[in-house]
C-alpha cells in the first residue's frame, strides 16, 4: 500500500520474487494506508511501506479472496478478534518476509536515502 509515493516502490519491485506481484492498494477507498500502524512515521516524513497478503489465493477463484478479505474487514479488522485464525493458510509468510528483509537490506545499503516522490499524496509539505 502506498505504491507510487516513494522510492521504496523500485526497491520493492526488485525484491519481489517467488511468483509474488506488486499490485498496489487493492481497496484504496478503504484508506488502509492512513489507518496503518506505520502511518505516523509517514506523516512525519519517513517514507514507509505496508504490505498485505492480497486477495489472490493459489488454487482459488478471485471471488474466494474477495470474500475472505471482506469477512476479515467486516468481522475482525482492528477488533479484539483481530488475531490469526486456525483456518488461515500462512504458508507464504516466509516468502513474504524474505521480500521485506531484502527491501530493508537494500534501504540500509543504499547510498541515497529513501525519499518521497514529488507528487506523493501524503508527502509532508
Amino acid at each position: 500500500m502506498g505504491i507510487g509515493n516513494s522510492t521504496l516502490d523500485a526497491l520493492t519491485a526488485d525484491a519481489v520474487h517467488q511468483g509474488r506481484v506488486v499490485t498496489g492498494d487493492t481497496f484504496p477507498e478503504q484508506g488502509f494506508y492512513f489507518r496503518s500502524d506505520h502511518f505516523e512515521f509517514a506523516r512525519l516524513g519517513v517514507p514507509s511501506l505496508e504490505t498485505a497478503p492480497g486477495i489472490d489465493y493459489v488454487g482459488q477463484a478471485l471471488e474466494y479472496g474477495l470474500r475472505k478479505c471482506a469477512e476479515y474487514i467486516t468481522k475482525d479488522y482492528h477488533q479484539v478478534s483481530d488475531v490469526p485464525k486456525p483456518d488461515w493458510d500462512l504458508s507464504g509468510e516466509v516468502d513474504d518476509h524474505e521480500v521485506l528483509l531484502e527491501v530493508g537490506y537494500r534501504v540500509a545499503m543504499a547510498t541515497d536515502r529513501t525519499a518521497w516522490k514529488p507528487n506523493a499524496v501524503w508527502r509532508p509539505r
